[in-house]
């Protein structure tokens, strides 16, 4: 079945494909870790925590 596929598509395809097989998702991490650095509320912070233990 791959044979069938590879032999399909052209090489340059195959590298893109591959290659943003990987980006896609590594990119759609980076976005959402932006996302929740700005966007969490500040109890879900870890400086939070620490600053609300030095007061207690």
């Amino acid at each position: 079945m791959w044979d069938e596929l590879t032999g399909i598509l052209p090489n340059y395809l195959i590298l893109l494909c591959t290659l943003l097989s990987f980006l896609v998702p590594y990119v759609i991490y980076k976005v959402n870790q932006k996302l929740h650095e700005y966007g969490d509320p500040p109890w879900k912070h870890s400086r939070y925590e620490e600053n609300k233990n030095k007061k207690t």
